[in-house]
């Protein structure tokens, strides 16, 4: 099972509704980061980044259990 690092953004009386994940947040973030160097990306490099942003995120929540 992936460490999703529960919600990013909490929100109290929403039982049913937990939103974004942390990993999710992290990956966009890491997204943002690759994608700013201004580059056109074809499907083939969106999808290398896609899952370079996670394997970041993972990094990240990993990091954050140490």
């Amino acid at each position: 099972m992936i460490n999703d690092g529960g919600p990013a953004f909490p929100r109290t009386g929403w039982p049913n509704e937990t939103g974004m994940t942390l990993r999710d947040y992290f990956a966009a973030k890491a997204m943002q980061g690759l994608f700013s160097c201004g580059k056109a990306h074809d499907e083939h490099t969106a999808h290398v980044t896609a899952k370079a942003s996670y394997l970041m995120a993972d990094a990240m929540l990993k990091a954050r259990e140490a």
